[in-house]
Protein backbone atom coordinates (compact mmCIF):
# COMPACT_ATOMS: atom_id res chain seq x y z
CA UNK A 1 0.00 0.00 0.00
CA UNK A 2 1.10 3.53 -0.76
CA UNK A 3 -0.47 6.01 1.67
CA UNK A 4 -3.65 5.44 3.63
CA UNK A 5 -6.47 7.82 2.69
CA UNK A 6 -10.17 7.08 2.74
CA UNK A 7 -9.73 4.42 0.03
CA UNK A 8 -8.15 2.23 2.73
CA UNK A 9 -11.63 1.30 3.96
CA UNK A 10 -12.63 -0.55 0.78
CA UNK A 11 -9.12 -1.92 0.25
CA UNK A 12 -9.04 -3.27 3.80
CA UNK A 13 -12.29 -5.15 3.29
CA UNK A 14 -10.93 -6.65 0.08
CA UNK A 15 -7.68 -7.77 1.73
CA UNK A 16 -9.62 -9.45 4.54
CA UNK A 17 -11.80 -11.27 2.01
CA UNK A 18 -8.65 -12.45 0.24
CA UNK A 19 -7.14 -13.68 3.50
CA UNK A 20 -4.14 -11.36 3.24
CA UNK A 21 -2.42 -11.08 6.61
CA UNK A 22 1.01 -9.58 5.81
CA UNK A 23 0.81 -5.96 4.66
CA UNK A 24 3.35 -3.24 3.90
CA UNK A 25 2.03 0.30 4.06
CA UNK A 26 4.43 3.05 2.93
CA UNK A 27 3.52 6.66 3.66
CA UNK A 28 4.68 9.56 1.51
CA UNK A 29 4.13 11.92 4.47
CA UNK A 30 1.82 12.25 7.44
CA UNK A 31 -0.57 15.04 6.47
CA UNK A 32 -4.07 14.02 7.50
CA UNK A 33 -5.43 13.23 4.04
CA UNK A 34 -2.74 10.55 3.67
CA UNK A 35 -3.24 8.75 6.99
CA UNK A 36 -6.94 9.34 7.69
CA UNK A 37 -7.87 5.83 6.59
CA UNK A 38 -5.68 3.95 9.08
CA UNK A 39 -8.30 3.62 11.88
CA UNK A 40 -10.82 2.42 9.27
CA UNK A 41 -8.47 -0.15 7.69
CA UNK A 42 -10.01 -3.53 8.56
CA UNK A 43 -6.75 -5.55 8.81
CA UNK A 44 -5.56 -3.16 11.54
CA UNK A 45 -8.29 -4.59 13.79
CA UNK A 46 -7.42 -8.27 13.29
CA UNK A 47 -4.83 -9.89 15.60
CA UNK A 48 -3.72 -12.30 12.87
CA UNK A 49 -2.59 -9.42 10.61
CA UNK A 50 0.96 -8.11 10.49
CA UNK A 51 1.28 -4.54 9.23
CA UNK A 52 4.63 -2.89 8.59
CA UNK A 53 4.07 0.85 8.51
CA UNK A 54 6.84 2.79 6.75
CA UNK A 55 6.90 6.42 7.90
CA UNK A 56 9.21 9.21 6.67
CA UNK A 57 11.25 9.79 9.83
CA UNK A 58 14.78 9.75 11.18
CA UNK A 59 14.13 7.10 13.84
CA UNK A 60 11.63 4.45 14.93
CA UNK A 61 10.59 6.64 17.85
CA UNK A 62 9.91 9.57 15.53
CA UNK A 63 7.95 7.33 13.13
CA UNK A 64 5.76 6.02 15.94
CA UNK A 65 5.28 9.50 17.38
CA UNK A 66 4.07 10.94 14.06
CA UNK A 67 1.24 8.39 13.84
CA UNK A 68 0.56 8.38 17.58
CA UNK A 69 -0.14 12.11 17.57
CA UNK A 70 -3.12 11.53 15.28
CA UNK A 71 -4.47 8.22 16.61
CA UNK A 72 -4.49 9.29 20.24
CA UNK A 73 -8.09 9.26 21.46
CA UNK A 74 -8.49 12.98 20.72
CA UNK A 75 -8.63 13.25 16.92
CA UNK A 76 -10.08 9.73 16.67
CA UNK A 77 -11.67 7.55 19.37
CA UNK A 78 -8.99 4.89 18.91
CA UNK A 79 -5.52 4.95 20.32
CA UNK A 80 -2.54 3.21 18.75
CA UNK A 81 -2.53 0.48 21.39
CA UNK A 82 -6.17 -0.20 20.58
CA UNK A 83 -5.30 -1.65 17.17
CA UNK A 84 -5.37 -5.44 17.37
CA UNK A 85 -2.96 -6.11 14.49
CA UNK A 86 0.77 -6.55 15.00
CA UNK A 87 1.76 -3.03 13.90
CA UNK A 88 5.47 -2.63 13.21
CA UNK A 89 7.08 0.68 12.34
CA UNK A 90 9.91 1.37 9.94
CA UNK A 91 11.57 4.78 9.67
CA UNK A 92 12.21 5.69 6.03
CA UNK A 93 14.61 8.37 4.88
CA UNK A 94 15.29 10.01 1.49
CA UNK A 95 17.55 8.16 -0.96
CA UNK A 96 16.83 4.87 0.79
CA UNK A 97 17.01 1.52 -1.02
CA UNK A 98 15.45 -1.41 0.84
CA UNK A 99 13.27 -4.50 0.55
CA UNK A 100 9.61 -4.61 1.57
CA UNK A 101 8.74 -8.28 1.44
CA UNK A 102 9.35 -9.31 -2.19
CA UNK A 103 9.50 -5.69 -3.40
CA UNK A 104 12.50 -3.46 -3.91
CA UNK A 105 11.81 0.12 -2.82
CA UNK A 106 13.72 3.33 -3.53
CA UNK A 107 12.88 6.78 -2.18
CA UNK A 108 13.50 10.41 -3.09
CA UNK A 109 12.85 13.65 -1.23
CA UNK A 110 10.21 15.69 -3.05
CA UNK A 111 8.97 19.29 -2.64
CA UNK A 112 6.07 19.82 -0.24
CA UNK A 113 5.56 21.79 3.00
CA UNK A 114 6.70 19.57 5.87
CA UNK A 115 8.51 17.21 3.52
CA UNK A 116 7.36 14.21 1.50
CA UNK A 117 8.93 11.12 -0.07
CA UNK A 118 8.48 9.71 -3.55
CA UNK A 119 8.65 5.94 -4.02
CA UNK A 120 9.74 3.57 -6.77
CA UNK A 121 8.57 -0.01 -6.20
CA UNK A 122 9.98 -2.85 -8.31
CA UNK A 123 8.86 -6.46 -8.46
CA UNK A 124 10.51 -8.69 -11.04
CA UNK A 125 10.44 -6.90 -14.39
CA UNK A 126 7.75 -4.39 -13.44
CA UNK A 127 7.73 -1.15 -11.49
CA UNK A 128 5.61 1.79 -10.42
CA UNK A 129 6.60 5.25 -9.19
CA UNK A 130 4.42 7.13 -6.72
CA UNK A 131 5.17 10.85 -6.56
CA UNK A 132 2.39 12.72 -4.84
CA UNK A 133 2.27 16.02 -2.98
CA UNK A 134 5.19 17.56 -4.79
CA UNK A 135 5.81 20.71 -6.73
CA UNK A 136 8.31 20.79 -9.61
CA UNK A 137 11.91 20.17 -8.55
CA UNK A 138 13.01 23.33 -10.35
CA UNK A 139 12.12 27.00 -10.23
CA UNK A 140 9.85 28.44 -12.95
CA UNK A 141 11.93 29.10 -16.05
CA UNK A 142 14.51 26.44 -15.17
CA UNK A 143 15.09 22.80 -15.99
CA UNK A 144 12.69 20.53 -17.82
CA UNK A 145 9.86 23.03 -18.34
CA UNK A 146 12.28 25.58 -19.79
CA UNK A 147 13.53 23.06 -22.35
CA UNK A 148 16.93 23.01 -20.62
CA UNK A 149 18.89 20.23 -18.99
CA UNK A 150 17.18 19.03 -15.82
CA UNK A 151 18.29 20.63 -12.58
CA UNK A 152 20.25 18.52 -10.11
CA UNK A 153 17.10 17.53 -8.24
CA UNK A 154 15.28 16.83 -11.49
CA UNK A 155 18.10 14.51 -12.58
CA UNK A 156 17.58 12.47 -9.42
CA UNK A 157 13.84 12.45 -10.14
CA UNK A 158 14.28 11.26 -13.72
CA UNK A 159 16.69 8.57 -12.53
CA UNK A 160 14.14 7.29 -10.02
CA UNK A 161 11.38 7.16 -12.63
CA UNK A 162 13.51 5.86 -15.52
CA UNK A 163 11.66 3.26 -17.60
CA UNK A 164 8.89 2.67 -15.06
CA UNK A 165 5.73 0.90 -16.18
CA UNK A 166 3.50 3.36 -14.33
CA UNK A 167 4.22 6.85 -13.04
CA UNK A 168 1.58 8.12 -10.59
CA UNK A 169 2.33 11.81 -10.11
CA UNK A 170 0.79 14.91 -8.61
CA UNK A 171 -1.02 17.11 -11.14
CA UNK A 172 -3.23 19.18 -8.83
CA UNK A 173 -3.08 22.60 -10.45
CA UNK A 174 -3.31 24.06 -13.91
CA UNK A 175 -0.04 25.66 -14.98
CA UNK A 176 -1.51 29.10 -14.36
CA UNK A 177 -2.67 28.13 -10.86
CA UNK A 178 0.75 26.72 -10.05
CA UNK A 179 2.47 30.01 -10.86
CA UNK A 180 0.25 31.67 -8.24
CA UNK A 181 0.86 28.90 -5.67
CA UNK A 182 4.49 27.95 -6.25
CA UNK A 183 5.12 27.11 -2.60
CA UNK A 184 2.03 24.96 -2.03
CA UNK A 185 3.87 21.75 -2.97
CA UNK A 186 1.77 20.55 -5.90
CA UNK A 187 2.47 20.22 -9.62
CA UNK A 188 0.50 20.48 -12.87
CA UNK A 189 -0.06 18.17 -15.85
CA UNK A 190 2.48 19.71 -18.23
CA UNK A 191 5.29 19.26 -15.71
CA UNK A 192 4.23 15.74 -14.86
CA UNK A 193 4.18 14.85 -18.55
CA UNK A 194 7.63 16.33 -19.05
CA UNK A 195 8.99 14.15 -16.24
CA UNK A 196 7.33 11.07 -17.74
CA UNK A 197 8.77 11.85 -21.17
CA UNK A 198 12.29 12.51 -19.84
CA UNK A 199 12.24 9.24 -17.91
CA UNK A 200 10.64 7.16 -20.71
CA UNK A 201 7.77 6.10 -18.44
CA UNK A 202 5.32 3.78 -20.20
CA UNK A 203 2.12 5.00 -18.53
CA UNK A 204 1.31 8.13 -16.53
CA UNK A 205 -1.60 8.63 -14.14
CA UNK A 206 -2.41 12.19 -13.08
CA UNK A 207 -2.98 12.11 -9.33
CA UNK A 208 -4.10 14.25 -6.37
CA UNK A 209 -6.79 16.05 -8.35
CA UNK A 210 -7.84 19.48 -7.17
CA UNK A 211 -10.79 19.41 -4.73
CA UNK A 212 -12.35 22.02 -7.02
CA UNK A 213 -12.14 19.81 -10.11
CA UNK A 214 -15.62 19.02 -11.40
CA UNK A 215 -16.48 16.08 -13.65
CA UNK A 216 -16.42 18.50 -16.60
CA UNK A 217 -12.92 19.65 -15.67
CA UNK A 218 -11.70 16.07 -15.35
CA UNK A 219 -13.31 15.18 -18.68
CA UNK A 220 -11.50 18.13 -20.29
CA UNK A 221 -8.18 16.97 -18.84
CA UNK A 222 -8.82 13.45 -20.15
CA UNK A 223 -9.64 14.80 -23.62
CA UNK A 224 -6.59 17.09 -23.63
CA UNK A 225 -4.15 14.20 -23.10
CA UNK A 226 -6.04 11.38 -24.81
CA UNK A 227 -3.93 9.93 -27.58
CA UNK A 228 -0.59 10.79 -25.99
CA UNK A 229 1.38 7.59 -26.30
CA UNK A 230 4.84 8.15 -24.83
CA UNK A 231 3.77 7.85 -22.11
CA UNK A 232 0.12 6.84 -22.28
CA UNK A 233 -1.73 9.34 -20.05
CA UNK A 234 -4.93 9.12 -18.01
CA UNK A 235 -6.29 10.66 -14.78
CA UNK A 236 -6.32 8.29 -11.81
CA UNK A 237 -9.78 7.20 -10.68
CA UNK A 238 -10.95 5.53 -7.51
CA UNK A 239 -10.99 1.76 -7.93
CA UNK A 240 -8.93 1.88 -11.12
CA UNK A 241 -6.88 -1.19 -12.04
CA UNK A 242 -3.84 -0.67 -14.30
CA UNK A 243 -2.23 -3.50 -16.28
CA UNK A 244 1.53 -3.03 -15.97
CA UNK A 245 2.17 -5.29 -18.95
CA UNK A 246 0.79 -2.49 -21.14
Amino acid sequence: MLDCGTGARDLGRSLVEQGRTDIWMLLSHTHMDHIFGLPFFAPAHLPECNITLGVPAGSLAAARDKIGRCINGIFHPLRMDGLAADLRFQAIEPDADFSAGPYRVRTLRLSHPGGTLGYRVDLGQHSICYLTDTGPLAQPGEGLMAGDEPTGREKALVDLVQGTDLLIMDATFTQEEYLKKVHWGHAYPEYTVRVGEAAAAKQLAFFHHSPDATDDIMDAITARWNGHTAPKIFPAQEGMVVDLSG
